[in-house]
């Protein structure tokens, strides 16, 4: 089988592109809470299924905001800063 083949893959949930911004808000705030228990007690395929969603819609929400505020402190260099003691500098929010 091809890498590519998608035959026996099922999409749960709606196409992240088909949703409108608040829409896909609501889709990545419940994948991110939900994370933990599925990686600690779900099924295999269960997290696999659960991979392939939250790529998806984090996806989709980069492909929207090419453009978004990245805080300092979640940089290489903002992390480095962080461990020498230096402050992490406040990011209004968006």
């Amino acid at each position: 089988m091809n890498e590519h083949d998608e035959r026996g893959t099922t999409m749960t949930g709606v196409d992240p592109g088909r949703l409108d911004d608040q829409q896909l808000m609501k889709e990545l705030e419940t994948i991110h809470r939900t994370r933990h228990d599925t990686l600690l007690y779900g099924s295999n395929d269960a997290l696999r299924a659960h991979n392939e969603r939250m790529a998806q819609l984090e996806g989709e929400y980069l492909r929207r905001n090419p453009r978004r505020t990245v805080a300092a402190g979640r940089t290489r260099e903002g992390a480095r800063d962080r461990c020498a003691g230096n402050p992490e500098p406040t990011v209004p929010p968006m």
